[in-house]
């Protein structure tokens, strides 16, 4: 709104500074601290208010060292995440831009699902919470917006390269490089020469007209598994103080930096990558998403002074799915969120093992000693500190390797 509020004025006023507010990374940079300020000052209030109410986590005693030390902590911390990342986007992004829509629209879903699972849980004293096929009915009921507007909305379009691009070392404009915008069903595949992937073409036994006129129903089932994967991956990884919010950071920096390539020209055509027009606008929002995280942080690490509860972990999930989904990276989700992934892996290993176990030799066996993946090294007595640590650097080479796909080929 102050975006939209400083551009009419400067129709009528020569306002000083106005050109820097037109800059996308200017205006990255003010999200990111914005944001970050809202969180320290809203998140300090909103811990006292909780305490003041008392209500605290009630934990579940699974034999964790310090676990029963947290009962009591304040949750659903993740308003703290929700409302930071709102606000900032509301002032400094361009509201009209598709992507930016995407977004809150996103945000705003998947905080709903998750604010009424920790309602009923902490509140209504329903230690189950939201049961988990409605959650699962959020996800799939985001995933059909999502995938219908990337692909049916007329604005959601790429911009191929020419065949035979000007080849200068003058400024050249976008139109001398690229041809103009069109809607696509491409996405990027990692690691290879000619890294495109035409959603089209999985309905290989039709014409390639008629690919073209039913490829919604191939996508928009993708779409909706990767936000329903993705978000639960995020819920399954919020078991110990820090872990889910600090992998998040990692992920959504690298993120926005594709979202800054895909939606220069320049930076497209230099590193030969798909051109998506107005996607730099997401690097707003991650922007601001990044800030909140961290201010998140401030009052999560150990020892967490409260948690975001599946208010944050949904939310941050499926905001991590769209934005991919939105820079067409979708396919580097596993590479990217590797931490993610091993906790999934883990805990359906060792219910797929246990399961199997018990029905052979009538005793169940179990992989791990206990999952998530960070439960089993709680209980080999590495500290969580210890153990977030280096999840973490884990998850920065892991985003390392996904930025270098951009020349990896």
């Amino acid at each position: 709104m102050l975006y939209h509020l400083l551009e009419y004025l400067s129709t009528y006023f020569d306002i000083p500074g106005i050109n820097m507010m037109r800059s996308t990374t200017f205006r990255a940079a003010i999200t990111v601290i914005t944001s970050l300020l809202i969180a320290l000052i809203f998140g300090k209030r909103m811990i006292n208010y909780l305490r003041k109410m008392q209500y605290g986590e009630i934990v579940r005693d699974l034999g964790l060292a310090g676990q029963k030390e947290k009962e009591g902590t304040p949750t659903m911390g993740g308003l703290i995440i929700i409302i930071s990342t709102i606000v900032p986007v509301l002032l400094f992004a361009k509201l009209d831009n598709i992507y930016i829509i995407i977004l809150l629209i996103s945000t705003v879903w998947m905080g709903v699902i998750g604010f009424l699972d920790d309602y009923l849980k902490y509140y209504r004293k329903n230690k189950d919470g939201l049961a988990g096929r409605f959650k699962v009915l959020g996800q799939v009921g985001l995933g059909v917006i999502v995938g219908s507007i990337m692909y049916f909305n007329d604005n959601v379009t790429i911009r191929e390269k020419m065949e035979n691009p000007i080849n200068t070392t003058e400024r050249v404009s976008s139109n001398e490089l690229f041809k103009p915008a069109a809607q696509s069903n491409k996405t990027t595949i990692p690691f290879f020469k000619n890294n495109e992937l035409d959603y089209d073409s999985l309905l290989f036994w039709m014409e390639p007209e008629e690919a073209a006129k039913y490829a919604w129903l191939v996508f928009i089932p993708i779409v909706i598994f990767i936000i329903t994967a993705v978000s639960n991956g995020a819920n399954l990884t919020d078991g110990i103080d820090g872990l889910a919010a600090g992998s998040s950071v990692i992920i959504v920096g690298a993120l926005a930096l594709f979202a800054w390539v895909s939606g220069n020209f320049i930076f497209a055509n230099y590193l030969n990558i798909m051109y998506i027009p107005n996607a730099e606008e997401v690097m707003i929002f991650s922007g601001a998403f990044i800030g909140a995280l961290i201010g998140f942080l401030w009052y999560n690490t150990y020892p967490a002074q409260i948690f975001m509860g599946d208010t944050g972990s949904l939310t941050i999930g499926g905001l991590i799915a769209v934005i991919a989904i939105i820079v067409r990276k979708e396919l580097l989700l596993p590479i990217l969120c590797g931490i993610f992934v091993a906790e999934s892996l883990s805990v359906m290993m060792q219910v797929s093992y246990f399961k199997y176990t018990k029905k052979k030799f009538g005793e169940g066996k179990r992989i791990f000693l206990m999952s998530p993946l960070h439960h089993h090294f709680q209980l080999q007595k590495y500290h969580e500190s210890k153990i977030v640590n280096r999840f973490l650097i884990v998850g920065f080479m892991l985003a390392i390797l996904a930025i270098i796909t951009l020349k990896i080929r």
